[in-house]
């Protein structure tokens, strides 16, 4: 089978296409035929070997690329009751150093990792739900908010940021503010945004705070502000990063909290059951995911650029 690796880190150059032998499904693992893998900023930074120098994943002769994957399940490994041959599903790879992540034709992962796939959407489509969804779900539960409480949602038109004031807004409850680009406020609003403030708003824990007095019960920090956002949040609130580094200090009793994604396809199923919004910017064959990781530091995109196999996933 074809796998996407890197042997020595470097630019979208060093992403090599090789032959592999095909993975086999150990006990409580399915091996997934896979359709579709979407493009994230972490697979370029794990790329490039900014995630070893930073300790997050040990050196290894070969890299493996790749986190969300969507296609059908090709094998049932033992004590796996809940999945069967041919079946739709998505799912996560967040094991970082291993020799084969979801860019390839085939890949094993834990049962409890995978979900069956959203109905009605293409596999390109949901390809680009498992790792941004997830780290969205999980961040809220993090801020711990309950029906009626308020959040700031910063690079709310971002993936992570767009299914969180999605999720927040329309599933639950909460009231919504989202700082984004003027272009993109029409976006969020669409997604359930209760109010919108720009992104190049001068002093935005003033502008919070006048459209919640006393400051919001939360943050969901998805562009890295850290303190610029930390103030916008009432004493004893509650604040979560999604970015390395930008992590406040806990000031004022407010409870900080860096979302560290891990696989669970519990949620994934609640995820898929949602009618979110997938946002599918391009779709690039296997081949060319040089290509997509170039596209990628360009910026600028809305969505994700996918990776499909001959398997299918094309939107």
């Amino acid at each position: 089978m074809r796998a996407v690796v890197v042997h020595t880190f470097g630019g979208p150059e060093a992403l090599e296409l090789v032959e592999v032998p095909v993975p086999a499904p150990g006990h409580g693992q399915v091996r997934i035929r896979v359709s579709a893998a979407a493009v994230n900023p972490v697979d370029a930074v794990t790329r490039a070997g900014a995630l070893v120098e930073a300790g997050l994943m040990a050196p290894r002769p070969v890299t493996g690329i790749g986190w969300d994957v969507a296609g059908e399940i090709d094998e049932v490994g033992a004590g796996v009751p809940d999945f069967a041959v041919g079946q739709p599903v998505i799912g996560l790879r967040d094991l970082l150093d291993r020799s084969l992540g979801s860019y390839a034709d085939y890949l094993v992962l834990d049962a409890s990792a995978v979900a069956a796939a959203p109905v009605g959407r293409t596999a390109a489509e949901a390809a680009t739900l498992p790792l941004n969804g997830l780290t969205a779900f999980q961040a809220l539960d993090l801020l711990d908010l309950a029906e009626g409480d308020s959040v700031l949602v910063t690079g709310a038109a971002g993936a992570v940021g767009g299914f969180a004031v999605e999720i927040a807004a329309r599933w639950r409850g909460l009231r919504v503010i989202a700082q984004v680009g003027a272009e993109d406020a029409g976006f969020v609003r669409g997604l359930g945004a209760t109010w919108v403030l720009p992104r190049e708003t001068p002093d935005l824990a003033e502008a919070v705070r006048a459209l919640v007095p006393g400051g919001v019960d939360a943050v969901l920090d998805t562009a890295g502000l850290g303190a610029g956002a930390l103030a916008a949040v009432r004493n004893r609130g509650s604040f979560v990063t999604v970015v390395g580094g930008a992590d406040p200090m806990p000031l004022r009793g407010i409870r900080v909290h860096h979302a560290w994604i891990s696989a669970d396809g519990a949620a994934l199923a609640t995820l898929a059951g949602y009618d979110l919004t997938l946002r599918v910017a391009d779709t690039l064959p296997l081949e060319h995911a040089a290509d997509a990781h170039t596209r990628l530091a360009r910026g600028g995109l809305r969505g994700r650029i996918v990776l499909t196999t001959e398997h299918g996933g094309g939107s």
